[in-house]
C-alpha cells in the first residue's frame, strides 16, 4: 500500500474546521515558537477558544500572529488544515460581551471544551475576578492537504 497526496481547496479546509474542535495552536516570541494543543470551535472566519492566563496568551498579546493546525487520521491516511491568523482577546468589558458570549456558546456545545484551556500543572489562586480569557483566532489564510491510500 502507498498514499496519495492531494491539495485541499478553501471550502474542504472551511469544512474540516467546521467539524473538528482540537488542534495545535503555534505562537511565537522573539523567534523562538510555542506550540500547544487547544479545543476550538469554528464559525464564520473566526476559531473561537478559551485559556487561563500563562505563556501562550503573554505571547500572543505581544505578537497577534497565530497558526492552528488541525489533523484527523483518515483509514490509513489522514488530512490536515493549517490556518494562518491573528489572535484577538475578548475582554470581559462591555464592547466585547457580544463576542465573549458568542465565543462561550460555541465552545459550550462540547462538553469538555473548557478542559486544555483550564488545566495548569499547579494549583492557580483564586482571585477577585474571573481569569477565564475568551479569544478568537482571526483567519487570514487555510491551507490542507489529504494523504489516501492506494492500491
Amino acid at each position: 500500500m502507498s498514499l496519495a497526496l492531494r491539495e485541499f481547496t478553501p471550502a474542504e479546509c472551511y469544512a474540516v474546521l467546521e467539524e473538528e474542535r482540537f488542534g495545535h495552536l503555534a505562537c511565537c516570541k522573539d523567534g523562538q515558537p510555542y506550540v500547544v494543543p487547544i479545543y476550538f470551535s469554528y464559525q464564520n472566519g473566526v476559531a473561537y477558544c478559551f485559556s487561563m492566563p500563562g505563556r501562550k496568551l503573554e505571547w500572543m498579546r505581544e505578537n497577534d500572529k497565530i497558526c492552528l493546525q488541525v489533523d484527523r487520521r483518515v483509514g490509513k491516511g489522514w488530512t490536515s488544515v493549517i490556518v494562518e491568523g491573528r489572535f484577538e482577546e475578548f475582554p470581559d468589558t462591555a464592547p466585547w460581551r457580544s463576542e465573549r458570549l458568542h465565543a462561550w456558546e460555541m465552545l459550550q456545545k462540547h462538553p469538555d471544551w473548557w478542559e486544555v484551556g483550564s488545566l495548569k500543572p499547579h494549583e492557580v489562586p483564586v482571585l477577585a475576578e474571573s481569569p477565564h480569557i475568551f479569544f478568537g483566532i482571526l483567519v487570514r489564510t487555510v491551507s490542507g492537504r489529504a494523504a489516501f491510500a492506494i492500491d
